[in-house]
């Protein structure tokens, strides 16, 4: 099979989707790896990085996009890159369906195999592909909330983790899971006061178990995060439904109560974000402020650590896509179960159900559209 990397084109996203040992590894399984040239510079790999391992280096994505069998990526492609896209390629990517009907609908006309990365799902749940960047993102979550609760960032001054006389910053969590778990960490580790809300006892049992002191557990409720919002300078939202829209825990009525010059980072907004005034950023202009709350929502947070996350990144996603490339699709996805559930969208049909809901666009069962 020829394997296609090409370039990242959402505004300063540096990772990529293969690393040149990642292209190793389908080299040695007999197949060819086409990267379109200065693909890995952002992250650390130059053009020799790959040729010395026998990868292919072209000019152009219409290169790799119109030879490629298979196209192995980090986001979502964007509208620039949707004519590129051919019927029956496959394309293995973060997409996030349910936050664009526009990327959406183009994938369907397009009649591309569509795996998501962020649906690919293991028995017990967890979300392989999605644990590694949910990490690097929770993990920098209270950096850019310390970031811009500076005041010349436009925040309202306030120092994290306090200092001897001056208590510390008061940090609430939206969500229990991987993003809210290290977010929590990281933040009780500046010295914050912190407290993770969600929705799953057994999951706040055990993390009250694990979790420093200075980490407090809440059940989530409307009511609860109404209450404590007002005491809050950090709102983290790490809130995730699986291929669906993020609930909207944070409401436009709540932003009154806040202190002037808080901060909203919300992680979940790839998902279309669990507050409701938050819209999807960028690197470039990350913040933006509502009745004087700062919202930060980059949309690809872990794309400002290109190297970290492109490491992370390959190591998950490497073992499914060589087997998508050693077995064909079809077969993958029919030996696999964890893989089969990547599957959003098959030549012009969407196969996976919340997608089609986010929309009220037609669904068609996996096992259909096969046939």
């Amino acid at each position: 099979m020829l394997i296609g990397v090409p370039k990242e084109i959402k505004p300063l996203e540096k990772r990529v989707g293969l690393t040149p040992g990642g292209a190793e590894t389908f080299i040695r399984n007999g197949h060819t790896v086409m990267v379109e040239t200065q693909a890995g510079v952002g992250s650390g790999y130059d053009d020799a990085a790959y040729t010395a391992i026998g990868a292919q280096i072209v000019g152009s994505a219409a290169d790799v996009y119109g030879k490629a069998d298979m196209i192995v990526k980090v986001k979502e492609p964007i509208a620039p890159e949707y004519p590129l896209i051919r019927e029956g390629q496959i394309l293995f990517t973060y997409f996030h369906f349910a936050a664009s009907q526009e990327l959406t609908e183009a994938m369907v006309k397009s009649g591309a195999v569509c795996i998501a990365y962020e649906t690919v799902q293991k028995a017990d749940g967890s979300l392989p592909l999605l644990i590694p960047m949910s990490e690097v993102a929770g993990r920098m979550a209270p950096q850019e909330g310390a970031k811009y609760l500076e005041h010349p960032s436009g925040g309202r001054g306030v120092l994290l983790g306090g200092v001897p006389g001056v208590r510390p910053a008061n940090v609430m969590v939206l969500g229990g899971g991987i993003v809210g778990t290290n977010a929590a960490k990281i933040a009780a580790g500046f010295g914050a006061r912190v407290t993770i809300y969600d929705n799953n006892l057994y999951r706040l049992r055990y993390l009250d178990d694990v979790m420093p002191k200075n980490i407090t557990t809440q059940m989530s409720t409307m009511s609860a995060i109404r209450e404590n919002i007002v005491d809050a300078d950090l709102v983290i939202g790490g809130v995730l439904i699986v291929g669906a829209k993020a609930p909207k825990l944070v409401t436009r009525d709540m932003l009154s109560t806040m202190k002037p010059g808080s901060v909203i980072v919300d992680v979940s907004v790839d998902q279309g974000g669990c507050v409701e005034t938050c819209k999807a950023t960028t690197h470039a202009d990350p913040i933006y402020v509502v009745d004087g709350v700062v919202h930060y929502g980059v949309a690809n947070m872990p794309g400002a650590v290109p190297y970290t996350s492109t490491l992370a990144l390959t190591g998950a996603t490497l073992p499914y896509a060589v087997e998508l490339a050693n077995k064909g699709w079809k077969k993958a996805i029919a030996e696999n179960h964890e893989l089969a559930l990547g599957v959003n969208v098959v030549g012009g049909k969407i196969v996976y159900e919340a997608v089609a809901e986010a929309f009220g666009m037609e669904y068609t069962p996996l096992a259909s559209a096969l046939n």
